[in-house]
């Protein structure tokens, strides 16, 4: 059955979000933490009503926030009849079923969300079956009560995708031997991709690479021309998108993959291995940056990390800092403020730090097609590099 989106039939889910963040954390950043945990509730066609924030030293083990912030989330979720509740990090089997206890409502971590976005999302029958295994590992530690919590559910919605459908599965060995199964076809659709990519072994191979959100599709529909999904929610496509182009003569294959995103499921970084072979086995990276966010550099630290976890930390890079428009159009609001006669132009950003320390650095706009050109020969430039040292008789005689 294909995924889609899941409103139930009176009305939009509503949920209200969770975060326990650390006393040194600012006010700023856990407002933008949960900024971006509503626009997940968001994409998966949820409705977040109120936030509820409560500083600790670290969260309460038995269950995640303290007994008084507990009572009023209760009191809130009672009251509004809310469908869900939704928390900013990973809560422990136990934590849920105390939660579960006391709300009885549908207690989500990021974890899950994330992965009901995944489920939302695949389009392929590799990406199916790469989310459901994902779903399923995150699943068996939690068997005993997200079962019975299933088996009460009605009507679909949120976090009930894939294997939440199947709720008579409630034995643990079945669980198991799906698991066993969803890695024997995950092999064979590895064996497959493995020959495709050794078919095309030798051309120069570049991935697109970035935080969730940060404009990769509509970059790859202008470097090729390809109808790719691109769309203003988190993870518009998790399949990874592979189209040739040729430049000059040059040919290179461009990949779309997913985007990285804070707190990303481990479990499934480990079932994404053949999506994420087109990085690992990439000779060049586009590390896209949403310019215009302000947690930009947190951004790239994220997508930095997530590299070296896939083992692929070492590999050549250009930086390409796009939504320039949205950045250029928020200075001109600061500057206003001081000099209204000043306007900021793109040579601010490309004279400014951010290009210092990331060599080399591109400045564009994919939405207003601002120096793609010079997006497009920074690239050929290093992808004829590339090609040249492979197929060194192809190089261009001097005169």
């Amino acid at each position: 059955m294909k995924n889609q989106l899941h409103i139930t039939a009176k009305e939009q889910e509503t949920a209200v979000l969770v975060a326990v963040p650390e006393y040194r954390q600012t006010d700023e950043k856990t407002k933008e933490y949960l900024d971006e945990l509503a626009f997940l509730t968001e994409t998966v066609g949820a409705k977040a009503l109120k936030r509820f924030v409560q500083k600790l030293d670290k969260p309460d083990m038995r269950t995640y926030v303290g007994k008084g912030k507990l009572e009023e989330i209760v009191a809130y979720v009672k009251e509004h009849k809310v469908d869900m509740v939704i928390f900013d990090d990973d809560l422990s089997p136990s934590q849920v079923r105390n939660l579960e206890r006391e709300l009885e409502v549908k207690i989500i971590d990021r974890s899950l969300l994330i992965l009901d976005i995944f489920a939302l999302r695949a389009q392929t029958a590799t990406a199916r079956a790469q989310v459901e295994l994902a779903q399923y590992r995150y699943l068996l530690p939690r068997l005993t009560n997200m079962w019975t919590h299933l088996s009460r559910q009605k009507g679909g919605g949120v976090a009930m995708r894939g294997p939440g459908e199947t709720e008579i599965e409630t034995d643990r060995r079945i669980v198991r031997d799906k698991i066993t199964l969803l890695k024997e076809k995950l092999e064979k659709f590895e064996k497959q991709n493995f020959e495709q990519r050794k078919s095309r072994s030798g051309i120069v191979r570049v991935s697109l690479v970035g935080y969730t959100n940060v404009g990769k599709s509509t970059i790859m529909n202008l470097l090729t021309k390809a109808d790719v999904f691109a769309e203003n929610k988190l993870f518009a496509t998790v399949d990874a998108t592979v189209r040739k182009v040729v430049v000059e003569n040059i040919p290179f294959l461009l990949s779309d993959t997913v985007g990285f995103i804070r707190k990303l499921p481990t479990k499934l970084i480990e079932s994404f291995k053949t999506t994420l072979d087109e990085i690992r086995e990439s000779d060049l990276l586009l590390h896209v940056v949403d310019v215009s966010h302000s947690s930009f550099e947190e951004h790239i630290g994220v997508v930095n990390d997530t590299l070296k976890d896939i083992q692929s930390a070492d590999k050549p890079v250009i930086l390409v800092f796009n939504k320039t428009d949205l950045y250029l159009e928020q200075r001109e609001q600061e500057l206003k403020e001081h000099n209204p006669e000043a306007l900021p132009d793109i040579n601010e950003l490309k004279s400014s730090y951010m290009a210092k320390q990331h060599t080399p650095a591109i400045f564009i706009s994919a939405t207003n097609r601002a120096n793609i050109d010079e997006l497009r020969q920074t690239l050929l430039d290093h992808v004829s590099k590339i090609h040249y040292e492979r197929y060194p008789n192809n190089a261009p005689q001097e005169q």
